[in-house]
């Protein structure tokens, strides 16, 4: 079977990044999570550097919308001063990852550290945004995307040439001389999310 590269950040990351200044009140900030449908936001400064990340656990317990039937015990006693801006309840200290990393080093931060979202980071700027629901979404629909895309290139080569998927792993079916298999094993290579290729020849059974 022939490996294909690993399937890179920059693939799957969210590129259109939604930002908030320390200064962003609270109540902002819970607005445009819920209308982006996001669980963080990286909070830059006003040169566009990442300063930290809010999360949507920060603003709820700060913004008491707690339901009532919520046990006492985790209800946060509030201050005096209760905090009105980002810059007071978000974490300073953040992970990140660059664009060119493989995906699995994200899984396996988010895994590590239980966050659910990661600035993507080049050149000191944020560049994107990786999340659980994005890797989830990718893994629910990447063998039926992965063979019909496949399916696609391979069309134009040879109408009787059968793809099937398996996480990530794709086998054609039908190539027979060095060249088809080679052609077949190239093109289903440069599908998104393509983990390895093999090549089968069609039963006479």
């Amino acid at each position: 079977m022939r490996k294909v590269r690993a399937m890179l950040i920059r693939e799957l990351m969210t590129k259109d990044v939604i930002a908030v200044a320390p200064e962003t009140p609270i109540a902002s900030a819970l607005q445009l999570m819920d209308e982006a449908k996001i669980t963080s936001l990286p909070v830059l400064d006003r040169h566009g550097a990442l300063l930290g990340i809010v999360s949507e656990a920060d603003l709820v317990e700060e913004e008491n919308l707690i339901s009532d039937r919520v046990p006492v015990t985790v209800v946060r006693v509030p201050g005096p001063t209760p905090p009105r801006r980002v810059a007071e309840v978000m974490t300073y200290l953040v992970v990140t990852v660059r664009p060119d990393e493989e995906l699995e080093a994200a899984i396996d931060l988010m895994r590590s550290t239980m966050v659910k979202s990661l600035p993507v980071v080049e050149h000191d700027r944020v560049v994107g945004m990786i999340s659980r629901s994005d890797v989830i979404h990718l893994l629910a629909n990447r063998d039926r995307r992965i063979q019909t895309e496949v399916t696609e290139l391979l069309q134009p080569e040879s109408p009787d040439w059968q793809v099937q998927v398996q996480d990530g792993i794709v086998t054609v079916i039908g190539p027979t001389d060095p060249r088809e298999r080679h052609l077949a094993e190239v093109l289903a290579g440069t599908v998104r999310g393509v983990i390895g290729v093999q090549i089968s020849r069609l039963s006479t059974l």
